[in-house]
């Protein structure tokens, strides 16, 4: 989709916001009532001077919380290629196939209104401690957990998408805001996330294999 409107200004859009949090800039970018569509271009035009994590949470939070459908469809795309350039530690680029994906500012307030309130609460919680593990070299592993996630959230899996997805949240703004101490719960998720995942993989697994068995008679020495 070829995009008309003028890139997001967010000093523009709200002057009188008077904090650079990213739940006041996410409210900014809602509010924004000169334009109808917001496009992944607009979003990452209009957080280019801020951490990639600002734009991983963004990407990722459609995906944790229930929101209209298409969606998490939109905003989810961007998540692998994110954390891959944060695994490499390079600048955040998206191709222009994803940037022209937009959807309505609407939609957009929706998913605000859902997560603004719980991120400011968080980022009151948050404070740069242990950011040793939010830095170079270690902010490259956490890169590589959230494509690992990423890449989770995307396969077909029942139960395969908040969880990893809230658990990039949650690292995205140990990134951010540079606390290690939520680095370490987010890797601490990372684990649970992906164990409960190669469970419910196992399960259906499992049940395809006892289905099979019983149609057409397999004798399979683990499935009685």
């Amino acid at each position: 989709m070829a995009q008309t409107d003028p890139a997001i200004d967010i000093d523009h859009v709200a002057p009188d916001e008077g904090a650079d949090r990213l739940s006041a800039i996410l409210r900014a970018i809602a509010r924004d009532g000169t334009r109808e569509r917001i496009s992944i271009g607009d979003l990452l035009h209009a957080m280019e001077h801020r951490a990639i994590g600002a734009l991983m949470f963004i990407f990722a939070v459609p995906n944790a919380i229930p929101v209209p459908p298409g969606v998490s469809a939109v905003l989810g795309a961007p998540l692998i290629f994110l954390s891959f350039q944060l695994m490499l530690g390079q600048r955040p680029w998206l191709p222009r196939v994803i940037t022209d994906r937009s959807l309505s500012r609407h939609e957009f307030e929706k998913v605000v209104d859902l997560a603004a309130p719980w991120l400011a609460k968080a980022e009151r919680l948050m404070r740069p401690r242990l950011q040793q593990l939010a830095r170079p070299p270690a902010e490259y592993v956490v890169g590589l957990v959230c494509l690992i996630l990423a890449v989770i959230l995307f396969l077909p899996i029942p139960l395969g998408n908040m969880l990893p997805a809230f658990t990039i949240c949650v690292l995205a703004l140990g990134v951010l805001e540079r606390d290690g101490v939520w680095i370490i719960i987010g890797m601490i998720l990372a684990v649970v996330a992906v164990v409960i995942v190669w469970g419910v993989v196992l399960a259906l697994a499992w049940s395809a294999l006892f289905v099979l068995s019983n149609v057409f008679g397999w004798q399979l020495p683990f499935v009685s």
